[in-house]
């Protein structure tokens, strides 16, 4: 392999990597802003009134997109096998 073409892979994984991971990490965004919004308002300041709500937003996320997280993963492995096979 060339530089270019490593670097191709590497670009092809890191953005594969950011379309997985981005819903998950957009859920517990929005659910630790909203869970802090909260805190804040009700100056509630117990430290594990984050975690439940965020565990469970996640774990629903998952679930929703586990389809499309797969998907992308198999894109990404069906390119990666044409490129081995290709020389």
């Amino acid at each position: 392999m060339t530089g270019p073409e490593v670097l191709d892979v590497a670009r092809d994984a890191i953005l594969t990597l950011v379309l997985v991971s981005a819903p998950l990490m957009l859920v517990g965004l929005v659910v630790g802003v909203i869970i802090s919004l909260f805190q804040a308002l009700t100056q509630i300041q117990e430290m594990t009134l984050v975690f439940v709500p965020k565990i469970l937003a996640i774990f629903v996320a998952m679930l929703v997109a586990l389809p499309f997280m797969g998907d992308v993963l198999q894109g990404h492995m069906t390119r990666l096998a044409a490129r081995i096979m290709g020389g």
